[in-house]
């Protein structure tokens, strides 16, 4: 993907609509759910991540997963590299604890707080997730109040959206890959 500075990004269809992805040598980098026209979203990205070129080379098993994701087919994002912020940081690992929760299955923030061993946390979770760039591959629609609610939606689309990826995960077929 050549030097570390250098920035990629594709637009592409889905059943949902185009999205498309920004990445760099450490991986994705940014992720826009289906919400926009191809070439608004185009502009975005390119604007977003001056100087990316469009190449959808570093693309393809995400461009493959999301439309099968898309289609209502249980699609798999955990080995897809994406660059998470360090380990050791708050948010490192809160995103790395949420790329954790099964496809169809929620947590809440205040139990994702306890699993990372802050229980005391749960509005800085939910602070964290409200910033993921990379949704899909840091599945945050997954995190949702402990009574159930869906809870916010940073991505364009907001709280509807979020609703609609948690009742598409429920209601899809078995893995295609």
């Amino acid at each position: 993907m050549g030097n570390a500075s250098q920035r990629h990004y594709a637009v592409w269809t889905t059943a949902w609509g185009p999205m498309g992805a920004v990445a760099g040598d450490e991986g994705i980098v940014r992720v826009v759910l289906p919400h926009y026209t191809r070439d608004d979203l185009a502009a975005l990205l390119a604007w977003e991540h001056r100087p990316a070129e469009e190449n959808r080379g570093p693309f393809e098993p995400l461009i493959a997963r999301s439309r099968e994701y898309f289609n209502a087919h249980r699609a798999d994002f955990a080995d897809i590299p994406c660059a998470l912020p360090a380990a050791e940081s708050f948010f490192g690992t809160v995103y790395r604890a949420c790329r954790d929760v099964p496809y169809g299955a929620t947590i809440s923030y205040s139990a994702l707080a306890r699993q990372i061993g802050r229980p005391d946390a749960a509005r800085a979770v939910a602070t964290a997730l409200s910033k993921n760039p990379m949704p899909l591959l840091v599945p945050c629609h997954r995190v949702t109040y402990a009574d159930g609610r869906p809870g916010g939606f940073s991505a364009a689309g907001g709280e509807q959206l979020k609703r609609r990826l948690l009742e598409q995960e429920r209601r899809s077929v078995p893995d295609s890959c």
